[in-house]
């Protein structure tokens, strides 16, 4: 376990403290009644959430490219509450490439009204911006956060030329409800972050990372099962971010840096009671990981709860009313799939003619639902924009990380033990 390390951080305050590296352990609080579940499901395509509805439609919200003529969005997340510059039921998305379209130098993190489409620029970062050095530099993924009382936190796995060759092991940046840098995380297992998802209560927060350049140094267009997920335990207030405690929950997930995919392995990642599920990308599947906000050590690969089928190389995953949705970067297809394993076909949501491969392969990466439950929010990175399909069924009462507060006895219905 890792020793407590204290940074203390005043929001107005122009400086803040890297987070030196350590030693690892990793874990994720959830918002809902503790359960788990030890059992292997399998696919089905009989099973049917009736997501989609008789009015279900996709529209276009905004273009994500700001001012710096950032492309490739990745990251979306939804703002719970204003303050500062963030207003409740916006949507923030961050940008993974540059102008020139080179993987690993987008730094900039796009603020978009879903109402009305108004785009604004939340944060342009540069080196120069950052309170200490991000390893690498710049290049904002999938791994993007809003808490309630202004943090915004985003991953950075960036390159010089937008190549696996120079990419570096990035780092976690901690940004103000200004769009302001105030600390970096390095070290503690964070190599390489591309997903992410974030649990708080009161100034308890934790997060869950996936890290996919463990090992990869060296073995072009091979696949090592390095990849991980890393839980960092925090304490936060409107003034101050502590890193407590940083543990590895998940190891061995395979990933692979090529010339033609550039990184790829372990994404998304959501949590239902005390159960973290992980879109396994490289392996067509849907990881499971129980007791993963308290375990002390990895759970490997975990369970299975879900893959092959339907699920082609997902990426994206969220909760949504007592399942969960993920988009395919092998094609268009939005999936949901329920907690006994099953998986669905819920709409296709890009049908982009791709040159050999399926159509919509590529267009799609991160999403997350709309405060109410009845929409979600994807980017689409063939469009550069900001995309949503909806009105959905069975959202019940959505917030910002895309879970639902469930009651143990929703828990028990569906086999996880309280």
């Amino acid at each position: 376990m890792l020793s407590r390390t204290k940074v203390r951080v005043g929001i107005g305050s122009a400086a803040a403290v890297a987070l030196a590296a350590g030693a690892l352990t990793t874990a994720y609080a959830s918002p809902w009644s503790h359960g788990s579940s030890s059992s292997n499901a399998s696919y089905s395509s009989k099973w049917s959430p009736n997501v989609a509805t008789g009015t279900t439609t996709l529209k276009t919200i905004s273009s994500t490219v700001p001012s710096n003529g950032d492309v490739n969005p990745y990251g979306v997340a939804i703002v719970p509450r204003s303050i500062g510059n963030l207003v409740r039921g916006d949507v923030l998305v961050s940008n993974y490439n540059n102008k020139g379209n080179l993987n690993g130098t987008g730094s900039s993190i796009v603020e978009i009204n879903p109402n009305t489409g108004k785009k604004t620029l939340f944060s342009w970062l540069t080196q120069s911006r950052l309170p200490s050095r991000c390893p690498g530099g710049i290049g904002l993924t999938t791994a993007l956060t809003v808490l309630q009382n202004g943090w915004v936190i985003v991953g950075s796995l960036p390159t010089t030329d937008g190549t696996y060759k120079t990419a570096g092991s990035g780092c976690l940046i901690v940004l103000n409800s200004l769009g302001h840098a105030k600390a970096v995380i390095t070290g503690h297992g964070i190599n390489g972050p591309w997903g992410l998802s974030a649990w708080e209560h009161g100034d308890d927060v934790q997060l869950f990372v996936t890290n996919v350049l463990n090992g990869v140094g060296g073995h072009m267009g091979q696949q090592v099962n390095k990849g991980t997920v890393v839980r960092l335990k925090l304490d936060v207030t409107r003034q101050t971010f502590r890193l407590d405690t940083a543990v590895i929950v998940g190891s061995g997930f395979p990933e692979m840096v090529s010339k033609d995919g550039f990184v790829q392995g372990p994404t998304g990642v959501t949590l239902i009671g005390n159960t973290l599920f992980v879109a396994d990308s490289l392996a067509n599947r849907i990881a499971q990981i129980n007791w993963a906000t308290t375990r002390h050590n990895s759970a490997g690969l975990g369970f299975t709860l879900a893959e092959a089928g339907l699920l082609k190389m997902p990426l994206g995953l969220t909760s949504f009313g007592g399942f969960l949705l993920t988009v395919n970067a092998a094609n268009g297809n939005l999936i949901a799939i329920s907690l006994k394993g099953q998986v669905v076909l819920v709409k296709a949501l890009d049908t982009t003619a791709v040159s050999g491969s399926s159509p919509g392969a590529g267009a799609l990466f991160g999403l997350a639902p709309s405060w109410d439950g009845k929409w979600l929010f994807y980017v689409n990175d063939l469009g550069n924009n900001l995309s949503a399909v909806g009105p959905l069924r069975n959202g019940g009462n959505g917030n910002y990380w895309g879970g639902y507060n469930y009651s143990s006895s929703d828990m028990n219905s569906w086999g996880y033990n309280s």
